[in-house]
């Protein structure tokens, strides 16, 4: 074989060499997943391996899905504080991304309105990045009255519907008012009671994963 044949043919099963390992990497790269939310996902008074992004990622992962789950919940904010910080919360390399907020807008009598266009907003940003998102819901504490509930609590499923994002109605399902699966304020999630969470949200984040999956 001529010698500029023989550099010819190196040079191009060099290039397939490369090309399998790029492949190979891009494939081992874990699924980068935000949990955008407040103290609920952050966790005040559980041990960082109890709190819900550790565990969510654990559970994940056991079902055999290549996940990075990112902690981005921060003690105390409302919507329009999660808003005002997320372009630095949700980095570049994030493919999903979990909003966990509007409890604290609920718990201090926010005017419905105020956090439905915060969350409008951040889901409008989050979908021209082209993320996946799931919506976890937040249902108004009933001493706030029926009308606030009325206004309140349609918010998340007519918002999920407008931007096509996964929704999971009610963030505390099966862990709200019941005091073996709280902390002492009666509000935030002990361990036990994040292990229900994640049980529970985890076929909402698997359909998101599959779509990022089949989309290849």
């Amino acid at each position: 074989m001529p010698p500029a044949i023989q550099s010819l043919v190196r040079l191009v099963a060099a290039l397939c060499s490369f090309a399998i390992a790029v492949t190979a990497q891009a494939a081992s790269e874990p699924i980068q997943i935000v949990v955008l939310g407040d103290s609920l996902t952050a966790g005040p008074g559980l041990a960082v391996d109890k709190t819900f992004p550790v565990r969510l990622e654990a559970a994940l992962r056991e079902r055999g899905h290549a996940v990075a789950v990112i902690d981005a919940g921060v003690s105390g904010d409302t919507s329009r504080d999660g808003l005002a910080r997320l372009d630095w919360s949700v980095g570049p390399d994030a493919e999903v991304v979990v909003v966990e907020l509007g409890a604290n807008d609920a718990l201090r009598g926010t005017d419905p309105d105020i956090t439905r266009s915060a969350l409008d907003s951040i889901l409008a940003r989050l979908s021209e990045r082209g993320l996946q998102i799931v919506l976890a819901g937040m249902l108004a504490p009933p001493n706030l009255g029926e009308d606030f509930a009325a206004a309140f609590n349609p918010i998340y499923g007519e918002l999920a519907t407008k931007y096509g994002a996964e929704f999971y109605p009610f963030f505390l399902d099966g862990v709200a008012g019941d005091s073996r699966f709280n902390l002492q304020d009666g509000m935030h999630p002990n361990a036990e009671g994040v292990e229900i969470i994640v049980e529970r949200i985890l076929p909402t984040v698997e359909s998101v994963i599959k779509r990022i999956d089949e989309s290849g």
